[in-house]
This record gives structure tokens, sequence and C-alpha cells, in this order.
């Protein structure tokens, strides 16, 4: 698994994080919001941000064969 710490404003997110959504699996109690994807695949800069949390995501490595 990438860099995928919750105490982290900015996450790195490789092909194997995909799907990818907000708040993370794991994640403390307090930093629980309603669940939503987010599609780092669509931006040509590979980065979003979570709606609520505002945490950073920024897809790095090799993208996806297939992926839209």
């Amino acid at each position: 698994m990438s860099t995928l710490d919750e105490s982290q404003r900015q996450v790195a997110v490789t092909a194997h994080d995909l799907p990818l959504a907000c708040p993370r699996p794991g994640a403390p109690l307090w930093a629980r919001h309603p669940r939503v994807f987010i599609d780092l695949l669509k931006s040509a800069t590979g980065e979003a941000a979570c709606p609520y949390c505002g945490t950073q995501y920024r897809f790095t490595g090799e993208r996806p064969k297939g992926h839209h």
C-alpha cells in the first residue's frame, strides 16, 4: 500500500489504491465524514482534494490501463 496515513494532509496514491475513497479504512473516529469517492485520473495533474476534510491526494506511478 502507498503512503495512506490519515494524520497527513497530503497522500500519495498508486494504482493499487484505486478506487480511492475518503476517509480511508482505519481512519480514527474523529477523522470520519461521509464517504466520498475521489477520481484522481480525471485531473491532468493527478491531484484532487476531499471536499469534506481537504486532504490532498496525488496519484503517483503508472496510470492503470483501461481506466476512463
